[in-house]
């Protein structure tokens, strides 16, 4: 009921409030495997991925037969990219119920999402028939009209309607056709896992019917037969039998018989498992309901709550009279398991008191279990993510970052999956406020707000939790999954690096290297060498980190005098001449120290990174430098101390134009300024992100872990000679290694950290290592978290982009506000980002959609909430406007951005910028403060209610042959 039930408070305080009440009823019945489930939903729904999976197992461990946590098992395995383990979960759950329609509907979208069309189709019909079955029972014993069936899952038939249009108009499968990633229906129909389950629950069911004759033959004859065995032939691509249909859902709908004694009959108003369900479909569909329906509606309604405080009265009553006489009422439509007797002459009163023990809580828990907020919800929310026409039915990502090419591939829902229990529980707890709202609601619902939780700032959700660090996918990985091999291309030609397939390869991997791409574009290189750069700009300014050489796989703590992750660095500043000249000598250097027979080297800590690098650096057994004074570093006797020069800043386009104008030749999606990059948005440049850096390096310079600012994507090209060694572990890890910081005493946003790789292994965290060479440009996926270093002497190139993708901006404003919680501010403006993207593009993908909307909303709302705070001190709002290119602001104090209602005070004979919050913290009547607005709120509202969602028309097509242009190495 708290996991479920809105209107019981904030969905972050019901979920823990939950896990308490099923906590303590584990505690008391150790063996229900229906807690264990519902235990596993509720650390499902607030992203503890691996206390969900650890209460899953626990429940297929005491009631195996439970087709919902095979069904909830494959969803998490889904939203963990895991899709042969989901395959084998939802197989387990259909197996044991034929009719399992969110199983069914989970496995269709699993299917589509690894380009299998015809599999999809399959499990969609199959999905209809389990929805039939439902239908059909309530309009038989409830007299339910169709068209409020309908309302179960709308957008089901649209997607058969089109898959089977889709397949009809496809090319025959060729020789040279992609390899499937799931084995098709019939396939894992009989794989060994889910088979050697399917015949243990056979097994089991029959041990229990045995014991159940033993206790009471005659009453239970006639549910035996009702039994269906989960294991059999697959359902048929084209059956469309109804009686087969029956057949194969009658365990689903079995009816229990009557309990033994009229002592145990209920009132007549309580409600079935079909009547409950009959009033969620109704009340989903409230809005459009006849008034037969609506009459209909107000009676289950009613008998629902009569229900309720039935079963309190009873509850009270069993707690005066003692545990001795538990439950008298039994709900006849409950699906339970009778527990096993080993006595075959046990009484029938010992069997009812065993079987009614708790009934009352069993009732609510079936109640709950038909609520749409549990096993089928992923299935009918993902099916609206397609949208409602069939042009946005099949959609891939990449379709907003290249709108003018046509689509490739069947599209991928990877994203979805990964992000519908984030979006979901991210939904305001406040009714009032909602994505359906005009501009001027949401004013008007501002205005009237109170309390401490109108100053809420979370652009998330108007009163949602604030973002922690991810849980780590639950599976333990072998020793070569722990080391995966990197992805990486070759290219051959302009024709490759320009194919969609090459945006689609980079998008789907954590990091990816696409090999001799400069020689593949024809690139220039000579431009970005150090020769070129120092006549071209000799006094350009050029930051300095200086560090302590070691190889890549150790790293020594220098204040600590041992092995550990603190990177310790020193900055300075010289010029492009200078550091040319460090650059050169310390090459003849080691020449020099090579002849002389000295090689190796042993070393000390690490440097440190600035704020937007998705840069380089690596690792050097063979490189001396001399001696330099590190202030309140002293490297160990023998060891050598060496430069890195970084961010060396490119924007100015008077002082590089022909650099820049030579990054030209990138594909779109590569590109410094690109429409379908959400950077190219900001109006404004943020050095290194939107504006490209270089790196000047000799052997051994690092760059330190670290995630892009804002998990933005990330390009490097290395301009060589020398290579550089990279290291990185995907997104979902990260918590893992924000932990481990915290074991060490580092902060992961502020500090500077290497991670030592036995650490990572024994946590289980995958490493992918690899070596850029000259020429190749590594692709640094969203969140990916990744380190650096110089092998040789060389040179890299780097910025940011942005792809028009909901993953790339949920994991942006994710992170937007997790820097919040951290004080570490996020130099990407996404409230002001999210603002110029309304105004400037279409979207087409309902998740990016939403999740762009609900920042204007939030935003909006707290200019409302400002204003009339301002409004009520008596402060006068001045129209200020803004500049072009004219930089976001952000708090003086809290680094936050501070969008549209600035608070100005002067301080130190400079006019500072303030948020309301640190404003109030300073004077709680504004006394001195000016106020500045730089959007008129006729604007803001104008974009607010302009922003749609938009039909996609591009339809897609199955992908070609795969006669490819780009080989895989």
């Amino acid at each position: 009921m708290y996991h479920s039930c809105e209107c019981l408070g904030d969905k972050n305080h019901r979920e823990t409030i939950a896990i308490q009440f099923l906590q303590k009823s584990i505690e008391a019945d150790n063996k229900s495997g229906q807690s264990l489930y519902l235990l596993g939903r509720c650390y499902a729904s607030v992203g503890k991925v691996h206390d969900a999976f650890i209460a899953y197992r626990n429940s297929v461990e005491k009631s195996e037969g439970n087709a919902d946590t095979w069904c909830s098992i494959g969803v998490l395995y889904q939203q963990q990219n895991q899709p042969m383990d989901a395959l084998q979960a939802y197989i387990c759950a259909v197996q044991l119920d034929k009719g399992h329609s969110a199983a069914w509907t989970n496995l269709g979208i699993l299917y589509e999402s690894c380009n299998q069309p015809k599999d999809a189709l399959a499990c969609y019909v199959n999905a209809t028939k389990g929805s039939a079955v439902s239908e059909s029972l309530m309009k038989t014993t409830l007299n339910v009209p169709a068209s409020a069936m309908s309302s179960i899952n709308p957008n089901l038939g649209q997607r058969i309607k089109f898959l089977q249009t889709h397949l009809c108009n496809a090319p025959m499968p060729s020789i040279t056709s992609k390899r499937r990633q799931l084995p098709s229906i019939e396939e894992a129909w009989n794989l060994p896992i889910s088979a050697e389950m399917s015949s243990r629950q056979q097994q089991q069911q029959q041990q229990q019917q045995q014991q159940q004759q033993k206790i009471v033959q005659t009453p239970y004859q006639k549910s035996q037969e009702m039994i269906a065995t989960p294991h059999g032939q697959p359902p048929p691509y084209n059956s469309s039998k109804p009686e087969n249909v029956l057949e194969n859902n009658t365990k689903r709908i079995k009816v229990e018989p009557q309990a033994v004694g009229n002592s145990n009959q209920q009132p007549a108003f309580y409600l079935n498992n079909q009547q409950i369900q009959t009033m969620n479909v109704l009340q989903q569909s409230s809005h459009s309901l006849s008034h037969q329906q609506q009459v209909l509606l107000q009676q289950l309604q009613n008998n629902y709550r009569l229900m309720q405080q039935h079963q309190q009265q009873m509850r009270i009553k069993q707690q005066q009279n003692g545990p001795g006489q538990q439950g008298q009422y039994q709900n006849s439509s409950v699906i339970k398991q009778y527990p096993n007797q080993n006595r075959a002459d046990t009484k029938s009163s010992d069997l009812i008191d065993s079987t009614n023990e708790n009934q009352e809580l069993d009732r609510e828990l079936q109640a709950l279990l038909s609520q749409k907020e549990l096993t089928t919800s992923l299935a009918e929310d993902l099916l609206k993510q397609f949208g409602s026409s069939d042009e946005l039915d099949i959609k891939n990502e990449t379709d907003n970052t290249t709108p003018s090419q046509e689509v490739k591939t069947m599209p991928s829902v990877q994203s979805t999956t990964e992000n519908v229990v984030r979006y979901q529980d991210s939904s305001s707890s406040d009714c009032d406020y909602s994505l359906n709202l005009t501009a001027e609601d949401v004013l008007a619902i501002a205005q009237k707000e109170t309390g401490p939780g109108m100053w809420n700032r979370n652009v998330l959700s108007p009163n949602g939790p604030p973002p922690t660090p991810p849980d780590p996918p639950p599976q333990q990985l072998t020793r070569e999954q722990l080391l995966p091999s990197t992805p990486s291309v070759m290219l051959e030609n302009k024709k490759d690096a320009f194919s969609p397939r090459l945006q689609e390869f980079c998008l789907k991997n954590p990091i990816a290297v696409v090999r001799c791409l400069a020689g593949a574009l024809k690139l220039d290189l000579g431009l970005f060498s150090t020769r070129s750069l120092v006549e071209t700009n000799p006094d350009h300014s050029v930051e300095v980190r200086t560090q302590v050489m070691q190889s890549s796989d150790d790293n020594w703590d220098v204040k600590q005098n041992r092995r550990g992750w603190a990177c310790i660095s020193h900055r300075s500043h010289t010029t492009i001449a200078k550091y040319a000249q460090y650059q050169a000598s310390s090459f003849h250097e080691s020449i020099r120290d090579e002849k002389d027979g000295i090689t190796n080297i042993h070393s000390v800590p690490n440097s440190n990174l600035s704020d937007s690098d998705s840069k380089d650096s690596m690792t050097m057994e063979k490189k001396r430098k001399k001696n330099i004074n590190l202030p309140g570093v002293k490297p160990p006797a023998g060891s050598k101390m060496l430069k890195f020069g970084t961010n060396v800043d490119l924007s100015d386009e008077k002082k590089w134009r022909p650099q820049l104008q030579e990054l030209t030749k990138l594909p779109a999606f590569a590109r410094v300024v690109s429409a379908a990059n959400m950077l190219s948005h900001v109006g404004h440049s943020i050095l290194g992100m939107n504006t490209v850096q270089l790196y000047m390096k000799v052997p051994g310079s690092r760059t330190p872990g670290h995630q892009e600012n804002n998990n933005f994507c990330s390009i490097n090209i290395n301009i060589g000679p020398g290579d550089c060694e990279w290291f990185a572990v995907p997104d979902a890890y990260w918590g893992v290694i924000n932990n481990l910081c915290e074991k060490y005493g580092l902060n992961y946003l502020h500090g500077s950290w290497w991670p030592l790789i036995e650490d990572l292994l024994a946590s289980n965290v995958p490493l992918y290592r690899f070596l850029q060479r000259p020429g190749d440009m590594v692709w640094v996926n969203s969140g990916c978290v990744h380190w650096v270093q110089a092998v040789g002497w060389c040179n890299n190139i780097a910025w940011n982009v942005g792809p028009l993708t909901a993953r790339q901006y949920s994991l942006a404003i994710e992170r937007y506000e997790w820097n919040k919680l951290q004080s570490y501010k996020s130099i990407v403006p996404m409230i002001h980002l999210s603002w110029n993207l309304a105004r400037n593009i279409k979207v087409s993908d309902p998740r990016l959609y939403e999740l762009i909307k609900m920042c204007l909303m939030c935003s909006l709302r707290q200019c409302g909430i400002t204003l009339e705070f301002i409004k009520v001190k008596k402060i006068q709002t001045r129209f200020h406007g803004r500049g072009k290119n004219e930089a976001s602001h952000y708090c003086h104090d809290c680094d936050v951005e501070v969008f549209n209602i600035l608070l100005i005070r002067e301080q130190e004979k400079k006019h500072c910028v303030y948020c309301v919050i640190c404003a109030k913290k300073q004077s709680p009547n504004l006394e001195g403060f000016v106020c500045l607005e730089e959007y008129k709120m006729a604007e803001l509202i104008e974009i607010y209610n302009n922003f749609i969602l938009h039909c996609h028309k591009t339809k897609p097509v199955l992908p070609p042959s795969n006669n490819t242009v780009t080989q895989l190495t």
